[in-house]
């Protein structure tokens, strides 16, 4: 028998999700496929399709895991720090925060914990009273030891025995690292524009005509050209579907903030602020601050949006150019058709409040790999990959959509037209059976929402945005209390503990000779 051909495999766009998928294809296949990733000029400056910080879910060490890099390889090369939760400020009132942290929920008599703190919390934070992490938060501790080994002792069923974490990470750099690591083990790149896209009779794509190197010829084309859509949405005409009913926001603008990170300190979340027409991303990575404004234009002008975001930095913003932009929120209605896969924005995005695309890079990549190698071999494999994609690019506009129905400020007409946005009808029918009883992932209460999110996940926003009536089980009340008070206090002890323990982010990173 003989032996085929290895898969031609195109790539279109670099930044984070072409050389993600590009190495993570040949971590896979190595050189039984052969991979040319084409980068504009504008794609290799480009850090992403918002500011050029990434803040990922906490399963994103797992790509690193399958590249065979360690955290010391290329941690510092991205100027990347540990994130333990996000902490939401200012959306319930003024002053008032909340973590979202990535630890699960333990639980006491069958019900969560989430649920004892309902019926009979032991303070007004729930986020102190249920994870161990807030008080990690709040304190900026490290999730790792002097000597790098990772928390442990933690106990409880559904907490296993290491504090979970993710990552913030300049975006620019983790792609310049990628590109390396991946020519390294033979992906062709070519620096070049596409200018046309030409099909066959079937309505395929044939092969990609580029202004400096000609035709260039595939068997499988991956789209990571964007919110551009360039193969996907342009050439295959795979209509767009918007979230702009459901989620209220159209605009950014964004800033990269050196900072001296001794003196503040390298917070181990990332914070999102609401503002009077939207919220502020604040993300620390090792040298620097990475902010941005999400904001809806009908309330705001990009001048006063830029205007609110320099004055919340402060003085370190004076002489930064500021980044404005415009954003496609929603999805593509296929991310694969015929021998075309969109990864990364091209094929769907949610505003960055708790979504992270990096991530939902790395869900597409391993589900890509699943379904290798193509269209017209495996058609009930890539009707599996489309339905995998659109489920959690859904999942997360309903939770993002949570956040604002939720949010208790309606101190200007932005926060008071939020509550009239359009619910998706699944998330609705949620909202009401949450009204009966929180999410808890034993019962109804939302699915585990593709990378990162889960039942914990919804009920941290439940709670800690406050608009919304919530009440324990009825059988919460008649169930015995002492297994949830043992829990409650073993939450305390373990934080306190961690906290005497574990270095502040900034020690960690000092002591590995990061900081510059």
């Amino acid at each position: 028998m003989g032996t085929r051909n290895p898969e031609n495999v195109v790539i279109v766009g670099g930044g984070v999700a072409g050389w993600m998928t590009a190495s993570y294809l040949k971590a896979a296949f190595s050189d039984r496929i052969s991979i040319t990733l084409i980068e504009s000029g504008s794609d290799a400056a480009a850090a992403g399709p918002l500011s050029g910080d990434e803040t990922t879910f906490s399963d994103f060490g797992r790509f690193f895991d399958f590249l065979g890099l360690a955290e010391e390889d290329w941690m510092p090369a991205c100027n990347a720090a540990y994130k333990l939760a996000v902490r939401v400020q200012d959306w319930n009132r003024p002053g008032q925060h909340f973590y979202h942290p990535f630890e699960q929920t333990r639980s006491a008599g069958g019900f969560p914990l989430t649920e004892w703190w309902l019926h009979n919390g032991p303070s007004g934070r729930f986020d102190r009273d249920c994870f161990v992490v807030a008080s990690l938060c709040d304190a900026g501790r490290s999730p790792r030891h002097l000597d790098g080994s990772p928390t442990d002792g933690l106990r409880g069923e559904a907490v296993g025995g290491q504090l979970p974490y993710a990552y913030h990470l300049d975006a620019a750099l983790l792609a310049e690292y990628l590109g390396d690591h991946a020519r390294g083990r033979g992906v062709r790149c070519l620096t070049d524009e596409v200018a046309e896209v030409r099909l066959d009779e079937r309505g395929w794509i044939s092969h990609l005509v580029t202004r400096e190197h000609g035709e260039v010829h595939g068997d499988l084309f991956v789209d990571c050209t964007g919110f551009q859509g360039l193969l996907i949405n342009r050439a295959l005409r795979v209509p767009f579907v918007s979230y702009q009913g459901a989620l209220p926001n159209d605009s950014v603008v964004a800033l990269q903030v050196p900072a001296d990170m001794r003196a503040r300190g390298i917070a181990p979340y990332t914070t999102a602020t609401a503002r009077s027409a939207g919220w502020i991303w604040t993300i620390p990575l090792v040298s620097r601050l990475g902010t941005g404004y999400v904001y809806a234009r009908d309330y705001c002008s990009p001048e006063e949006a830029e205007r609110t975001l320099r004055a919340v930095v402060g003085p370190e913003a004076a002489e930064v150019a500021a980044s404005h932009g415009t954003l496609r929120v929603g999805r593509s209605r296929q991310a694969w058709k015929n021998n075309c896969v969109a990864v990364g924005a091209s094929a769907g995005f949610v505003e960055p409040l708790a979504c992270s695309e990096a991530s939902f890079v790395h869900h597409a990549v391993a589900e890509l790999v699943r379904s290798f190698p193509g269209a017209d071999r495996q058609p009930e494999a890539v009707a599996a990959f489309n339905a995998s994609v659109a489920r959690v690019t859904d999942d997360a506009r309903d939770f993002l959509a949570l956040h604002y129905q939720g949010a208790a400020r309606e101190d200007s007409q932005y926060w008071r037209d939020t509550k009239t946005q359009t619910l998706p009808r699944a998330l609705a029918e949620r909202i009401e059976r949450w009204r009966a009883r929180m999410p808890d992932a034993g019962a109804d209460g939302g699915p585990a929402a593709g990378p990162g999110l889960t039942p914990d996940s919804y009920a941290c926003i439940l709670l800690g945005t406050g608009a919304m009536p919530l009440r324990p089980s009825p059988a919460v009340s008649l169930a015995d209390d002492e297994a949830a008070r043992r829990q409650f206090a073993e939450v305390r002890d373990t934080a306190r503990a961690l906290v005497d323990t574990l270095p502040s982010q900034y020690e960690y990173f000092a002591q590995m000779g990061v900081p510059a």
